[in-house]
């Protein structure tokens, strides 16, 4: 399938089967690409499969990454229900991952929090964002 317009983010992921795991459990994400660098590396693409938009996570070597999203920069993903995202935040309040909300910012930003992966970065789950000025207006 191809496509025109926005089609993925890329990452650099330290543990990439961490990362994986992560965004399964928080945004719904599962597996649709893995393969292995001529170095050895690994790069993992994501995806929810509600669009054609894709998370690229490409292992880094280092022990930490330099450049993650955060502290307010971050991945945006809408779920079903206030009470979804109140669940994802008791998950990652447990796990210490929880960084902001869950919060009601009316419209257009909606009811969200911000969870820091693995690797620190950051990604927004919410509800109710208004994302109309974003439709294509004919």
């Amino acid at each position: 399938m191809s496509d025109v317009g926005w089609t993925h983010v890329a990452l650099y992921a330290h543990d990439i089967d961490a990362i994986v795991d992560f965004y399964a459990r928080y945004a719904r994400m599962s597996v649709v690409h893995s393969r292995r660098t001529a170095d050895g590396g690994r790069v993992v693409t994501l995806s929810d499969r509600t669009r054609p938009f894709m998370l690229v996570l490409m292992q880094s070597r280092r022990k930490q990454i330099r450049n993650s999203l955060g502290p307010s920069a971050h991945l945006g993903v809408a779920l079903p229900s206030r009470d979804i995202v109140d669940e994802r935040c008791e998950l990652a309040r447990g796990e210490k991952r929880l960084r902001a909300g869950p919060t009601d910012s009316g419209p257009p930003a909606g009811y969200w929090a911000l969870i820091a992966d693995p690797d620190g970065h950051m990604l927004q789950i919410s509800f109710g964002q208004d994302l109309g000025a974003a439709k294509d207006p004919t």
